[in-house]
């Protein structure tokens, strides 16, 4: 139980947790909990009830999402022992078991000088990310993570083993890529790989009053994918820049820290990569760099340890157009919300805003997906994310409401000035929120169609917990 990355989900107890060695026993096992979903199903129907979650399924068991990865009372099925990483003899692909966590992805691909687009934070898992849409520090170059999927090993609702790619199951394929956990219990993902040796990666720690600047530069540089001007122009190996305002409760201070990776660094070139030397980041005064060329698994693992787990967390997210005036809105409001944790003493809370570039070029790379941003314009967009963290159980609706609060006042200052956006990116979406509505209505009709012909019954829409369902 205590390998969840949110303290609040080690607090749920299972019935009982399982965990299959193989596919084989997965299926079985998925059979034996169908029978009981049906029984369940019948009985509903007498008494006019609805039925209840029976199952919930771990993989890297990193959501701070309620009931992401863990069920009071039912079946946790942990798929940690899915753990194979098995490139591909032509070095063009890697088979991912979907209990692994990206690290144990990326240190057997660095011995061989290859990547995937994969996660940015070690201890993220596979399966989650993946099926949530998955940004990475590759997503200039190759889009989202889903998008480089080539095949999905699967375990449907009614136990049977299939897989899914552009030629044999091609619209669960599709429907899977951003879909989440609605069609079954995914076993192994067959990535794209690519050459890859090291990247130049790191943070620039900042003091609280360069917080306007860094939102300038910011601005600046998300805008360079819509100029035209020597350069300027926008680096599809630059990634980021992920700019992070903090307060820390217990201490009492704000704190910036923003994040740069460039993924094919010079060689021998101790400078910064051409597009950040010549952007505004350069020049801000700042404590310290961690930035240096390094391995893409410590790159990711400088991510990891910002956050470690033990920690009760939330998350909620909104996205706008990478307007300067919404932006300074966007940091007002964070720094709004530091009055209120002031004032109740939330024992260690640490309160983050996170701005980050979200282009919708990237959803056109790589294959089809239906998260809904490959179409209209090429206007630069922002995730908007509050990552959020306490100590103690007493402090948790205060500490959900507070982050609602400052995504709905961002909400309604962006629809006033028509500069929302209706995507949310699934994987930092708090419980409250409904990814899928952000996807548009013709894609959402895509994912309950495939959800209705893999799961007539929807065993996955109502006897399993976690994700975001499909509202069926």
């Amino acid at each position: 139980m205590n390998a969840y990355w949110d303290q609040k989900a080690c607090e749920v107890p299972p019935a009982c947790v399982i965990q299959p060695r193989n596919v084989w026993e997965l299926a079985q096992a998925v059979k034996i909990l169908r029978r009981e979903f049906d029984l369940r199903s019948e009985r509903a129907k007498k008494s006019d009830e609805s039925v209840g979650p029976i199952l919930a399924v771990r993989g890297g068991g990193h959501s701070p999402v309620a009931g992401a990865s863990s069920i009071k009372g039912g079946v946790l099925i942990d798929l940690s022992l899915f753990n194979e990483v098995i490139p591909a003899e032509d070095g063009k692909s890697v088979a991912i078991g979907a209990g692994c966590k990206w690290m144990h992805v990326s240190k057997p691909l660095e011995e061989k000088g290859l990547a995937v687009a994969g996660g940015r934070n070690s201890a993220v898992g596979v399966g989650g990310l993946t099926l949530g849409g998955g940004l990475s520090f590759f997503s200039p170059r190759y889009g989202f993570v889903c998008s480089n999927i080539i095949e999905y090993e699967i375990v449907l609702a009614d136990g049977s083993i299939t897989t899914a790619s552009a030629t044999i199951n091609s619209e669960l394929w599709r429907a899977l890529k951003g879909g989440s956990n609605n069609f079954g219990i995914v076993t192994r993902l067959t990535a794209r790989s690519f050459p890859s040796t090291s990247i130049w990666s790191g943070f620039l720690y900042l003091p609280p009053w360069q917080s306007s600047k860094v939102l300038s530069a910011f601005h600046s540089f998300v805008n360079r994918s819509i100029t035209s001007t020597p350069g300027q122009t926008h680096d599809e190996h630059a990634a980021g820049p992920l700019a992070c305002f903090t307060y820390l409760q217990q201490l009492g201070i704000q704190a910036v820290a923003i994040n740069l990776v460039h993924t094919a660094p010079p060689a021998n070139d101790k400078r910064w990569p051409g597009c950040w030397r010549t952007s505004a980041f350069s020049k801000l005064w700042r404590f310290w760099s961690t930035c240096d060329v390094k391995s893409l698994t410590s790159a990711m693992d400088e991510m990891s340890v910002l956050n470690p787990p033990g920690r009760r967390q939330e998350f909620a997210t909104t996205t706008v157009k990478n307007d300067k005036v919404t932006l300074e809105a966007v940091h007002n409001v964070y720094r709004d919300a530091i009055a209120t944790i002031k004032q109740h003493r939330i024992k260690n809370m640490s309160w983050t805003l996170v701005l980050q570039p979200l282009l919708p070029e990237w959803a056109r790379k790589g294959d089809a997906n239906p998260l809904g941003l490959d179409s209209g314009g090429d206007e630069p967009l922002v995730i908007v994310s509050f990552t959020v963290n306490w100590a103690r159980s007493e402090d948790d609706e205060l500490v959900q409401g507070i982050t609602r609060t400052a995504i709905e006042k961002i909400d309604a200052f962006a629809e006033r000035k028509g500069m929302g956006h209706r995507y949310r990116y699934l994987n930092y979406c708090a419980g409250w929120q409904k990814p899928f509505e952000g996807y548009g209505d013709e894609n959402l009709q895509f994912l309950r169609e495939v959800s209705k012909e893999v799961d007539p019954e929807g065993m996955f829409q109502k006897g399993c917990v976690g994700g975001f369902k499909l509202g069926l």
